[in-house]
């Protein structure tokens, strides 16, 4: 599903949360804490639950809060699809938290409630208080919206949507011999304050591509994954790219792919809407369901691409918003393996981060550390199975020195890995008790 967009909605995904959410554990050997507060950030397990096919994560969201300590300690169990709290979503939620654990945002992916951000009170374990605040943003951003918290002290939520991409003509009326000009959706960027819970400004515009482009019928599918620049007056945006033929109107599935494009709006306007080009990546880069672009520490963007007909790249963008075509890292060439697929990956500081990533056109996932300086990876020692999918994760949380990711295969146990963003060290973590069909899609 990661590499086709179905437009397809399951429904039931709640009430199926609802009902395993209340289900009683009586297995004894499964301990089920329940954390004290403390100084420490609390760190929230999701799940994702099965919703006709094993992995699909269509049956909704559950998730559960441990103390850094046990989320730490192999000796402890944690089972979020029977303790655990069900996020309003009718398929997979769209989960952030703030910068302290205390809080995780929600905004619910399709359905009846589509489109409406929640906020939660993070407790400890099952406990999540949603908060007597609330918006719905569907009426801007569609019940489906694709949205991020931005890095700016949990001030910010940016949500971004592409809708009713259609053919234009050069003239206008109903002359049916009108020529073809191009395909173009109308592009929304709302911006939401997560402190205040409302809308604080919205755009909408067409973004054209090049005219050459447009007539061989490519145009921009979907947005996604803003990220804010260091100067804070620009926000850069993923593209989804997609090509119809312009003759029938068809999508095309396979087609000569362009160089990865972003788009560059003012921040906080969110006006002046640019489109900006690699010539060193040729895949998109609006991630999936998780961040996919990165202000680094030297004040430079990192952006890693998906579909990219030569693997996947980590692009870099400069502090003029513009691509940095001399900077060339291809994490095929990187790992000695082809077709590099990029799931999800996070940035960890100084120049460090990691990859959960598949190659050769297999599902299974893996871990990489990579090293954006000397543009350099490695797969992380981990016991790697091939039920391992990372195709829907959301969330590896980076807290201080220490990377946290959830590695279940579908249907398995498996557990909490800490890694060592300075050394590498791997530390093994809490069990992540599974469910048939499901698994684990992040930690915040």
């Amino acid at each position: 599903m990661k590499r086709q967009f179905l437009n397809v909605l399951f429904f039931g995904g709640l009430l199926m949360a609802a009902t395993l959410s209340g289900c009683n554990n009586d297995d004894s050997e499964i301990n089920t804490p329940e954390p004290e507060p403390t100084e420490d950030r609390w760190i929230t397990v999701a799940g994702a639950l099965m919703g006709t096919t094993p992995g699909d994560g269509n049956g909704g969201t559950m998730v559960y809060s441990v103390s850094k300590a046990d989320a730490k300690n192999p000796d402890i169990s944690i089972s979020v699809y029977d303790n655990g709290y069900a996020v309003k979503s009718n398929r997979t939620a769209r989960l952030q938290s703030s910068e302290d654990g205390n809080t995780l945002f929600n905004i619910a992916y399709t359905g009846d409630n589509g489109g409406e951000f929640s906020r939660y009170k993070v407790e400890g374990a099952g406990k999540f208080t949603q908060e007597d605040v609330t918006v719905n943003i569907s009426q801007y951003a569609s019940t489906s919206p694709r949205w991020v918290k931005l890095f700016d002290g949990d001030k910010t939520g940016i949500a971004v949507n592409v809708a009713n991409i259609q053919a234009n003509n050069a003239t206008t009326g109903p002359t049916p011999t009108a020529p073809f000009q191009y395909y173009r959706g109308t592009a929304t960027v709302l911006a939401l304050n997560l402190k205040e819970v409302l809308i604080s400004g919205f755009k909408q515009y067409q973004i054209p591509l090049t005219a050459a482009e447009e007539l061989a019928g490519h145009n921009i599918f979907r947005l996604d994954a803003p990220v804010l620049n260091k100067a804070q007056n620009k926000l850069i945006i993923g593209t989804w790219m997609q090509k119809r033929n312009p003759a029938t109107g068809l999508t095309e599935s396979t087609f000569e792919r362009l160089g990865s494009k972003a788009v560059v709006v003012d921040y906080p306007s969110l006006e002046n809407p640019k489109v900006i080009t690699s010539t060193v990546g040729f895949g998109d880069n609006s991630g999936y369901r998780s961040f996919n672009s990165f202000l680094g520490t030297d004040g430079n963007i990192y952006q890693a691409t998906q579909r990219d007909s030569k693997g996947s790249h980590i692009l870099k963008i400069n502090q003029n918003n513009e691509y940095d075509n001399a900077y060339v890292f291809s994490l095929d060439a990187a790992l000695g393996v082809k077709d590099v697929y990029v799931d999800c990956w996070r940035y960890a500081g100084d120049g460090i981060a990691y990859a959960l990533y598949t190659h050769d056109g297999s599902s299974q996932g893996f871990v990489a550390r990579l090293d954006l300086n000397g543009k350099t990876a490695s797969k992380v020692d981990l016991p790697y199975d091939a039920d391992l999918d990372f195709g829907q994760y959301q969330g590896i949380l980076v807290s201080g020195e220490e990377v946290y990711v959830a590695v279940t295969p579908v249907g398995k146990d498996g557990n909490i890995y800490v890694i060592n963003s300075k050394t590498g060290a791997v530390t093994k973590g809490a069990k992540l008790v599974n469910k048939a069909g499901n698994h684990y899609i992040g930690i915040f």
